[in-house]
Order: structure tokens, then C-alpha cells, then sequence
């Protein structure tokens, strides 16, 4: 049974080297005004079960801290009566990286079955503080959308109890809704889409399907169709435009002119912004300027042809470009965010099968300098959204090793609504070593590397249909 019996560790930072809880003292006496507030502590706190005491033992100062810089306590910490704590872990199923790089380097060190790891902060708040300002704080550290505060006991087992629902609600009287019946359900769960989405899933289920949706496919539907998933503000049909530059119209009268050239002879597509910032290219590549371009049944990174002196000789290679936009989840969630707006940029070129040696990093944000009582309702902070999210991306691009040899942040009010997160990248490699085949029926799909957070279907734009 010692086996089985969960073992927990504080890891505090040293005198000097406790950056992190001097930068967040700073941060609260100014973002949030509270200047009784005199110190702070920041531990990190460990769960582990499935380890024997001996290894638990030797991974104390190699594994769960580092002995020149940290102080650990094993199962308490000596806390105050008059200091006020409160701990932050993340929400089930939110991946922990912490947890999960743990467990790795513990299964290394006993070998057998991989242990299971938790992981939480625990916040120390010293000074004379009352009870709003405390409440104030939590507000500030906790971002409900990944975490959540947990509890100060040490818990028996590591096993997470999930409720798991015995039927699928599903949503009766769907297909026979009044518009104001539809609109009232639209507000209560309150959908992504926009409602004009909505009515069509109605009219969608009530022809083909014939039978009401389960609430799991409308939140499917809703998800696919969010602004993320398939650029639904790109792609909106813009059907009444008022301009009020002059320069802007004469763009606009330029674009235009290149629809009637690009799309001659052929199904124009809806006038709307993912066209208008497309249709340069098309143009060149119509009047025969995009010779380099590298084209092939993938839909993966731009790709053009170039040739490149390897060894004083002449060798053809693919070089590949990628972007990726992760406006809406960095908003929501800073770092898992713009972790994953390069993830999902380097996925592409790695998919062309080229070496990524480049990345950029473009953001724009509101003024970091305004407090908390400046913040828009319901929305993060300024200085923690462009705080955390340089964390999260500095994070994957370090995991990865990838080196990013420019990164830019612009400071402007237009970017209060929604921030801008944009990742780049830039790889290469030699074209005869990119074999490009037409999958067929029998072919064996091999899928390699380690469990990751991120979704491949993101930009998927098919209809969910539940059977």
C-alpha cells in the first residue's frame, strides 16, 4: 500500500532568487491598487502517487527542485495563522505541464509504470489585507477559462472522479422553434455563432436529419463555426461597404479591378475580407509571375522552389512559409494561446516534411500600463494578456527549439476589443527529399511523438452530422 500513498513536496525559491513573487507584488500594488499588501510568496506544490519513498527521496533535489536555488518542505509548509493563502491548479483535463514533464523524469529514474502528478501554485499573501482585496487578487491570478482555486488539503488518492452524464440532452422542439423561441436559446447558452448560423442548423435538421440535435452537436457546431475554426469575420459576405478614406476607396476600386481579371471566365467567389487579402497573389500567379510557386495536391505551408549552392554546387530546395493568427484563444487564454498559435504554425511547414530554422512573433495589445478598474467587463487585463502570453509562446518555442529572430509588439487602442497573435515561421529543405503520394485504401497511418493539447481539426469547416 506505500506504494499507492500520495507523497507531496513545496518547492520555494530562495532570497534572490524569487523573481517571480517580486515581479507579482510590483504587479498587484500597482495593476491593483492594493499597497497594503507587503509580500508575497509563491510555492510550487507537488502531488505524486505510484513512487516508493526511496524514489521519492532521491528526486527531492533533482527532479522536484534544484538545491542551489530552492528551499523544499516535504508534506507541510510552516504557514503563517495571519497570512492569508490561497492555491490556483487547472481545470480537468487542461493539460499540466508541470505534472506531465514530472512524471516523465520520475518514471526515468524508477522505471516501471508511469507515476501520477499534480501540480498547483500556492500564493502567499502577507499584509494587513481585508477580504475584498483578497477576493480582488484571486480575481486577478485565476483565469476561469483553464484554472480554477484548489483546495489547501492534501487529497488521498490522485484519481479525478469525473461525473459522467448517462444521456446526451437533447434539444427538443429544435426544429419547430419560433424565431423568438430560436432567440431566446440562442442568449441563454450563449452560442458563438451568430445567429443567422443558428436558423440554419435549424432548417438543417428539420430537412435532412429530420429529428431534433443533441446538445453535444450544437456545441460541436458552435465550435467549428467559431471565428477561430473557420475565419467566419473573413469570410462574410460584405454586401454594403461605407468608405470614408480616400485612399482605403481607391484600394478597394483597385481590388475590384483585379476580381474582374482573376475570376474572368470563372465562378467569382463573395466579395469579403479573406478575398480581398488574397486576391494580389492571385493576380500575379494569373499573369505568370509565380514561377517559383511549388504546387501540389497538399494544402499545407506556402512553398516556393529555389535554388540554393550546397557545397559550391547547385541543389533545387523547398522553402516553405507559414502563419498562424491566434487572436481569440490568446484573448481567453494568454499562454496556452499563443503557445499554441506557433504549434500551430509549425505544423504546416513540418507537414511539407521541411527543417523549421526561423520564427517571428507579431502581437498587438492595449496599453499594459492601465489597471485593472481600466479593463473592459468580462475581459483580462491588458498587462497580464501580454505578459502571459509572451510566456506561453517563449515556452513552446523553447520546447521545440526553434529559434525566433524577431519579435514585435504594438501598443495601440484598437487592439483593447482583441489582441493580435500572430506566429511565423520559415523552413527548408532539399526537394528531392519531399515524396509526395496520393494516400490510397490500405495504406497504414503512423502516428509519432507525444500526446499534445493541440487540435488538427481547428480549421476544419465540415458540417458535424451525428448519427
Amino acid at each position: 500500500m506505500f506504494f499507492m500513498e500520495v507523497r507531496r513536496i513545496y518547492v520555494r525559491k530562495k532570497d534572490g532568487f524569487d523573481v517571480e513573487a517580486k515581479e507579482l507584488l510590483v504587479d498587484i500594488q500597482e495593476n491593483l491598487g492594493i499597497k497594503t499588501l507587503k509580500n508575497v510568496i509563491v510555492l510550487n506544490r507537488y502531488d505524486v502517487e505510484g513512487i516508493t519513498k526511496e524514489t521519492f527521496e532521491q528526486a527531492k533535489n533533482t527532479v522536484f527542485s534544484e538545491p542551489q536555488v530552492d528551499e523544499s518542505y516535504v508534506e507541510e509548509y510552516p504557514f503563517r495563522k495571519e497570512d492569508n493563502v490561497f492555491g490556483v491548479e487547472f481545470l480537468p483535463g487542461q493539460f499540466d505541464q508541470r505534472a506531465s514533464a514530472l512524471e516523465e523524469c520520475l518514471q526515468i529514474i524508477a522505471g516501471g509504470n508511469r507515476p501520477t502528478a499534480k501540480s498547483a501554485k500556492i500564493y502567499i499573501l502577507q499584509g494587513e489585507l481585508k477580504q475584498k482585496e483578497v477576493e480582488k487578487i484571486k480575481k486577478y491570478m485565476i483565469n476561469q477559462v483553464d484554472s480554477r482555486e484548489c483546495s489547501l488539503e492534501k487529497p488521498e488518492n490522485l484519481e479525478q472522479n469525473l461525473d459522467i452524464p448517462e444521456n446526451v440532452a437533447i434539444v427538443q422542439g429544435f426544429t419547430k422553434m419560433t424565431k423568438q423561441d430560436s432567440e431566446k436559446f440562442y442568449q441563454k447558452y450563449g452560442f458563438a455563432m451568430d445567429f443567422a448560423d443558428l436558423q440554419f442548423c435549424q432548417n438543417y435538421f428539420k430537412e435532412v436529419e429530420k429529428r431534433d440535435p443533441t446538445m453535444t452537436e450544437m456545441k460541436m457546431i458552435d465550435t467549428y463555426w467559431s471565428d477561430h475554426c473557420r475565419h467566419t469575420t473573413f469570410l462574410t459576405k460584405l454586401e454594403i461597404l461605407e468608405i470614408k478614406w480616400d485612399l482605403l476607396q481607391k484600394v478597394y476600386e483597385d481590388y475590384l479591378k483585379a476580381r474582374d481579371i482573376v475570376y474572368e471566365n470563372r465562378k467569382a467567389k463573395d466579395i469579403c475580407l479573406m478575398d480581398i487579402a488574397t486576391i494580389a497573389a492571385k493576380e500575379l500567379k494569373k499573369a505568370g509571375y509565380l514561377k517559383e510557386l511549388d504546387e501540389s495536391e497538399e494544402i499545407n505551408a506556402c512553398s516556393i522552389k529555389a535554388e540554393i549552392l550546397v557545397d559550391g554546387k547547385p541543389e533545387e530546395y523547398l522553402i516553405m512559409f507559414k502563419n498562424e493568427t491566434h487572436n481569440h484563444p490568446t484573448e481567453i487564454e494568454p499562454f496556452g494561446g499563443a503557445a499554441t498559435c506557433l504549434g500551430g504554425a509549425i505544423r504546416d511547414p513540418l507537414s511539407g516534411r521541411v527543417y523549421v530554422y526561423q520564427a517571428m512573433r507579431v502581437t498587438g495589445c492595449g496599453d499594459p500600463r492601465k489597471t485593472v478598474e481600466e479593463t473592459l467587463p468580462n475581459k483580462l487585463p491588458q498587462r497580464k494578456l501580454t505578459n502571459e502570453a509572451a510566456r506561453g509562446y517563449s515556452s513552446y518555442g523553447n520546447q521545440i527549439g526553434l529559434a525566433t529572430g524577431q519579435v514585435a509588439e504594438m501598443y495601440h487602442e484598437g487592439y483593447v476589443a482583441k489582441r493580435l497573435e500572430i506566429g511565423a515561421l520559415v523552413g527548408a529543405a532539399p526537394k528531392a527529399n519531399v515524396v509526395r503520394k496520393r494516400p490510397i485504401p490500405g495504406d497504414k497511418v503512423i502516428l509519432l511523438g507525444g500526446r499534445t493539447r493541440k487540435r488538427w481539426l481547428w480549421r476544419s469547416n465540415w458540417f458535424f452530422k451525428g448519427t
